[in-house]
């Protein structure tokens, strides 16, 4: 089953080109788009919902063309758009509940889908403040919240991060991933940040200056390796766990490197699995120190590895990068 589907897609401006012959298919389940600012990613989705004009090549959302059928699209599909929208003076029920009802849901539905809705993206308890006291967070999930109210079949989340904090971006993330485990819609996530797709989506998708780079899975992207990545917890006896932990190591004849690049870079390993018994030596490594271990897994390609290695990040051309995503190394 195909759930989105151009072909030779194109939108012109009179100075620049947002989409250039840009065909790809996406199926069921979360699918990332991922490119820099500009790179097409909100024109292609204002396209989808048939609220502008392609220049040129067609598209169906859902199995009906966006050119003719952009109603029918939109009663399908729940978009959250990238900037605040949001009005001040009126609490988070009070919007969704209107959403709901623009939809099409009757009062009675509309109230209870929104009470339903609230509680899934975790505002429940503060639905009835108005939202212009809310925080960033809250207010992105607001904007989740009526996306999702009418029960559609897809939905196109247009940045759902910005502005977030780490532990907010976490947050997010997982609400995003619920949305199609728990309730089979499927999801077109936009995003300049590329290690909060592979966190979280299926499928991704990706886009430069309106030119599709690559469409693949998100496991294509980021297979295996043979790298340990091992997080230990600090001690009074050694403040320091992961220096403990890496000596010990090494003094047994193990080649270890601080995990530069990854998230709690400083407070992460890295070594070559030689099989089960390196994952015994850690384990008793750790245990002998008294430390706690944290994680120890097998370290995955990141998709931002496909545009760039560490060794060139700065060298290399958007040429070469690009040429890097489309051989898929």
């Amino acid at each position: 089953m195909t759930v989105i589907a151009t072909e030779s897609l194109s939108k012109r401006f009179p100075r620049v080109t947002a989409l250039d012959r840009l065909s790809v298919d996406v199926g069921p389940g979360v699918t990332g788009l991922v490119g820099a600012n500009g790179a097409g990613k909100s024109t292609l989705i204002k396209i989808l919902l048939g609220l502008s004009p392609a220049t040129e090549g067609r598209a169906e959302v859902l199995g009906l063309d966006v050119a003719t059928k952009g109603a029918a699209i939109r009663e399908r599909v729940g978009y959250m758009p990238e900037h605040d929208c949001l009005p001040p003076d009126v609490s988070a029920t009070e919007f969704v509940v209107h959403m709901a009802r623009m939809s099409g849901l009757p009062s009675a539905a509309a109230r209870e889908r929104t009470a339903d809705t609230l509680r899934h993206v975790g505002l429940y308890e503060e639905r009835y403040r108005p939202i212009g006291g809310y925080s960033t967070g809250m207010k992105q999930r607001v904007k989740l919240a009526q996306a999702l109210v009418h029960d559609p079949q897809l939905v196109f989340l247009d940045e759902p991060t910005n502005g977030l904090d780490p532990v907010g971006r976490d947050e997010m993330l997982g609400l995003i991933r619920r949305i199609y485990t728990d309730f089979g819609i499927s999801v077109l996530v936009t995003s300049h940040l590329l290690g909060e797709l592979e966190r979280t989506c299926d499928h991704v998708v990706v886009v430069d200056g309106g030119k599709l780079l690559r469409s693949s899975s998100t496991r294509d992207f980021t297979q295996t390796t043979t790298t340990l990545a091992i997080e230990v917890t600090d001690t009074d006896e050694h403040p320091d766990g992961t220096r403990a932990v890496r000596d010990a190591l090494q003094a047994r004849g193990v080649t270890v490197a601080a995990g530069s690049g990854l998230p709690g870079a400083g407070h992460v390993l890295l070594l070559t699995a030689q099989g089960e018994e390196t994952y015994d030596l850690v384990r008793d490594t750790v245990a002998d120190l008294g430390l706690g271990l944290v994680r120890m897994e097998q370290r995955r390609h990141q998709i931002a590895e496909v545009f760039t290695t560490d060794t060139e990040m700065d060298t290399d051309t958007d040429e070469e990068r690009k040429e890097a995503v489309r051989h898929g190394g």
